[in-house]
């Protein structure tokens, strides 16, 4: 389906008269927020200590947190929103985020164990000589640079629907606006603070998510199955909104192209480079398992709102109304929220401040968190390895300034592509994660025989092939809903390349290392019994 097609037109979702105390409070609460993150703010000067949070935060704490780092602004939009529009394929979306949780869980303990917070410090753990850091670094950078871009678009949505001008140029400008306050929280945060930003977002996003959804049933008298009824009824495409095939547009291959989607969800958001640093601030391996458990089961709760406030999305607002705001859906929870209560009622003034306060600590979190695990990847993997020798003082600075520099970089992108869909962008670095990150871990980890000359043939042989076959696939040319539909270069038929790219890194990491002149690796055994153990043998 054309997604440009969707999109009818300028709306006013939120209402005239309660467009002013919504915006006011609003304001409050992000006035709130950045001071509470200068409190939050410390002035540490030790590098491990500031990137890992010092390794102390509880298993219950830290498991909080893990559960708001998939919490995301674009979750929290895009999936409801693509189930408002498109049904079914949108529904397996938010089942592949929590499993993707179980797959870290596999992970974390070994992360955890092995001391190290980085891709460059993972892809060094086993191997060593030059070049292993700049892969790291580089994978990081293109895992989070698109992410940037996609989370600051959405934030942009949101508070355009806030003052009532849902125009691209509107959008725009709240784009810029609300990059540069995310932009001056993230330049002063640190994972600690953030930390407790994402602890407060949890709970105030179940529960408002869960208000939305008693509202959403108690208006079809309680029947889940009238609620679903009505959004299959008040759909673009009845008949195919609860079959595969709305949204992902499958091409020729068919259920290759299911697999491929399913693989790039769970393995990519399984090894994001900002979750494995989250998961560097657990006290021990067994703390860091545990909190992948709460995390896992806060986000199950999470996905589950999310799909019903979704489908109340189709139900009370309608595919087309939600179409007519914005062509992704992500207005829809806000579409939902004004739509649920009668128009100048305290309630629903409260219920869309809320919603708004929901996806602005969503971003802010997000985009901190993101950039934070980039910026670290480049003082600790770059400018700490260089030749000229440097300061604890120094690093922290050189990492304020990638913070900065990352947030500008990925703000003006999302203004300069506004009116272009790159929401494909967010698969494309999911992909490149699974393809670069997942398969360097698990020959890292679990097979002896590893080397250096297979892991950077996996890594950026996985990278190359992501790059390219996405270039050439449905998502940029050839089709309605592609970046450039006026063209159509494309061969690949798929819209994601990691049913192909994530085997044949694997493959590159086996070959490379069996033509590795490196001797086999004799310290396995102790390598094994630390990541197990968290001690090193005797």
């Amino acid at each position: 389906m054309n997604l440009h097609i969707l999109s009818s037109g300028p709306a006013e979702p939120i209402g005239s008269d309660s467009q002013g105390p919504v915006i006011i409070a609003f304001l409050v609460f992000i006035g709130v927020s950045l001071l509470w993150v200068l409190t939050l703010a410390t002035q540490e000067d030790n590098p491990e200590r500031l990137y890992t949070a010092d390794r102390s935060l509880s298993s219950v704490f830290n498991g909080i947190a893990m559960a708001g780092e998939q919490m995301t602004v674009i979750n929290l939009l895009a999936v409801p929103g693509g189930i408002a529009l498109f049904g079914y394929d949108a529904f397996t979306v938010a089942i592949d985020y929590v499993v993707a949780l179980g797959v870290l869980l596999l992970l974390a303990q070994k992360i955890r164990n092995s001391g190290l917070y980085t891709l460059g410090d993972l892809f060094s753990v086993r191997v060593s000589g030059p070049g292993l850091r700049i892969a790291g670094a580089v994978v990081t950078l293109v895992i989070a640079i698109p992410l940037l871009m996609v989370q600051l678009r959405a934030a942009g949505i949101v508070t355009a629907l806030l003052i009532g001008i849902s125009s691209d140029e509107a959008q725009v400008l709240c784009t810029v606006v609300m990059g540069c306050l995310v932009a001056a929280f993230a330049t002063v945060a640190d994972l600690r603070g953030t930390s407790f930003m994402q602890v407060v977002k949890v709970p105030l996003t179940l529960v408002t998510l869960a208000v939305v959804t008693v509202l959403a049933v108690n208006r079809f008298g309680w029947d889940p199955g009238s609620l679903l009824d009505a959004a299959v009824a008040n759909s673009r495409e009845p008949d195919a909104y609860l079959s595969p095939g709305l949204w992902t547009q499958p091409g020729s291959l068919g259920p290759l192209s299911t697999i491929s989607d399913h693989l790039v969800m769970i393995l990519g958001t399984a090894v994001a480079p900002h979750l494995m640093l989250r998961i560097s601030t657990a006290l021990t391996g067994r703390g860091a398992r545990r909190s992948m458990s709460i995390a896992a089961g806060l986000n199950g709760a999470f996905f589950l709102l999310l799909t019903t406030t979704g489908f109340a999305a189709a139900a009370v607002v309608g595919s087309k109304s939600i179409g007519a705001v914005d062509a992704n859906g992500q207005s829809s929870p806000m579409l939902l929220a004004a739509g649920l209560l009668s128009d100048g009622s305290a309630a629903k003034v409260t219920l869309i401040t809320v919603m708004a306060c929901v996806a602005f600590l969503a971003a802010l979190t997000t985009v901190t968190s993101v950039t934070f695990a980039a910026a670290v990847s480049i003082a600790h993997d770059v400018f700490a390895r260089g030749k000229r020798r440097h300061t604890d003082i120094g690093e922290v600075r050189a990492l304020r300034l990638a913070v900065a520099l990352l947030c500008m970089g990925g703000l003006s992108l999302a203004a300069a592509t506004h009116r272009y869909p790159i929401e494909f962008l967010v698969v494309f670095s999911l992909g490149v994660a699974a393809s670069c990150v997942f398969p360097a871990l698990i020959y890292s980890f679990f097979w002896s025989g590893f080397r250096r000359r297979g892991l950077l043939w996996s890594v950026y042989g996985g990278l190359l092939l992501c790059a390219v076959l996405t270039f050439f696939s449905p998502v940029v040319s050839g089709t309605e809903y592609a970046l450039l539909p006026g063209v159509d270069f494309h061969w690949f038929p798929l819209n994601n390349p990691a049913v192909i790219s994530v085997p044949v890194s694997f493959l590159l990491g086996w070959y490379g290392s069996i033509r590795s002149p490196e001797n086999t690796d004799s310290d396995f055994g102790r390598f094994e019994y630390r990541i197990l153990t968290g001690r090193s043998p005797d």
